[in-house]
């Protein structure tokens, strides 16, 4: 028989342990959709209607200039700049201006502008290639974001929050619509071989979706996908036992551990990655593309031939089906703080002519209508010079503006051959038909068929959205 304490210790241990057994039972009902969350996708968990309308396009190619291309030196040219180029203006724009202890004077741009095409379009003669497409793409004058410094704006442009840790745009929409080839990834990205990008690896995760939605990285030189394919030879019947065994095993080691979502990522790359030996072989195999071809995207110049056979490869794999491809040029090349005359036409040399390349390989295809092309980055310019250390006027480059940027679009029931958008006669603030970057998402998604309200993920009792809780408009101006 129980003494009176033991008894009271006895009452005391099964309550705690009903207790602990009721908060266990409510944060399983609470997770739940979570964790089932993580083993679903898009089709069926909140995404059911989508797409929401009849898409426009298949694919997507992002061609993302980060760093922050400058507007007035590009394609917003400004008599005012040159007219009162020297001219004290610093004291109006203070406080937005990152580095104040080098700002200078207004500063016009080096370089000469001419209308190009039927449109009429200004564009730099650092860009000569493009100038010659002009006609084919809208051309925005009038973005803005939240943030003048890059790894905010970078994040910003990406994810459409200013931090880490949410899911990007390509995720988003891979997350919705899968892909249309079962043997290649469906969001692929292309960093620069001379180094990652500012936030990294960040810029292509999957944030809070399940993380077989975040981009895969293909090289742009030298093989590609790394083991892809074993150092020797077998029989594929061979291959096929290995594989099968390797299979069994996967998913008795899975069910052991259900909610487990990275490691139901890692299974169903190793999947992919066995399908991919064939396909993405012959994706990234440009032997097979002509001379004219690689000439026609820059791929003879040393200068032009790295982005270039970027651009070639992003063509291969939007037509093989390939969702969203985004490709990133190194670092910073477009962040021209210092000798933007040098600079910022080394930068185009290095990516105008295999972009024209890209577009007129589109048309010339048949993948036009199906293809959504979007250039930009994540900043503007400033329309007063910052200074050098030794206050050279001759060195001046432009420091970070998030009032002004540009952006275009090409392709997929895009109007061709429009401008819109106004900024000040200094071109530092947008002033007309103002476009946010959540505008820029809602439009991207739009041509893929998708309602950006349309498009969420369930999480801590919200739907999370690209564009959060914003009311963002499509782009309906620059729309056939």
């Amino acid at each position: 028989m129980l003494t009176q304490e033991a008894t009271k210790d006895h009452r005391r241990g099964f309550l705690s342990t009903v207790a602990s057994g009721l908060k266990t039972a409510a944060l399983c009902h609470l997770f739940q959709g979570e964790l089932q969350g993580f083993q679903e996708t898009a089709t069926n968990i909140a995404n059911s209607g989508l797409p929401s309308h009849p898409p426009e396009a298949k694919s997507v190619i992002h061609l993302f200039m980060n760093g922050g291309p400058s507007q007035m030196d590009l394609f917003d040219p400004k008599e005012a700049l040159t007219k009162h180029h020297g001219k004290e203006h610093f004291s109006k724009i203070a406080n937005e201006v990152e580095f104040p202890a080098a700002a200078g004077a207004l500063m016009k741009s080096p370089f000469r502008f001419k209308r190009h095409g039927e449109s009429g379009m200004w564009v730099s003669e650092v860009m000569p290639y493009f100038s010659k497409m002009v006609d084919d793409v809208s051309l925005i004058r009038s973005m803005h974001t939240t943030n003048l410094t890059h790894e905010p704006a970078i994040y910003k442009i990406q994810s459409g929050v200013e931090f880490e840790g949410k899911p990007v745009l390509g995720s988003w929409i891979t997350y919705a619509l899968g892909s249309e080839n079962e043997n290649l990834p469906a969001y692929v990205v292309m960093d620069d071989p001379r180094g990652l990008p500012v936030n990294g690896v960040d810029n292509w995760q999957a944030g809070f979706l399940p993380p077989n939605f975040q981009g895969v990285r293909f090289r742009g030189t030298g093989t590609p996908v790394l083991n892809l394919k074993k150092g020797f030879e077998e029989p594929d019947s061979i291959t096929q036992i290995e594989r099968s065994f390797l299979e069994s095993f996967d998913k008795r080691h899975a069910g052991k551990r259900p909610f487990q979502p990275k490691l139901a990522a890692r299974l169903k790359s190793y999947q992919l990655a066995a399908k991919m030996q064939i396909a993405a072989t012959d994706a990234l195999d440009l032997s097979k593309e002509t001379s004219a071809t690689k000439k026609m995207y820059g791929m003879d110049r040393s200068v032009s031939e790295s982005y270039g056979r970027r651009c070639l490869i992003a063509r291969r794999l939007i037509e093989r089906g390939v969702r969203f491809v985004q490709l990133f040029i190194d670092s910073q090349i477009w962040d021209n703080h210092a000798n933007i005359g040098k600079s910022l036409k080394e930068a185009c040399e290095r990516t105008d002519q295999p972009i024209a390349g890209l577009l007129a390989d589109l048309k010339q295809r048949g993948l036009w209508d199906q293809t959504l092309v979007v250039w930009g980055g994540e900043i503007g310019r400033l329309p007063i010079a910052q200074l050098s250390e030794d206050k050279d006027p001759a060195k001046s480059g432009r420091d970070h503006n998030k009032n002004a940027m540009v952006s275009w679009f090409a392709g997929a029931g895009i109007q061709k051959g429009k401008l819109l958008g106004k900024t000040d006669e200094l071109g530092f603030a947008a002033v007309e038909n103002r476009v946010s970057v959540e505008d820029w998402h809602a439009t991207i998604l739009n041509r893929m068929g998708i309602h950006h309200d349309h498009l969420f993920y369930p999480r801590n009792g919200l739907n999370e959205k690209l564009t959060g809780v914003t009311s963002p408009r499509v782009i309906s101006e620059i729309l056939t």
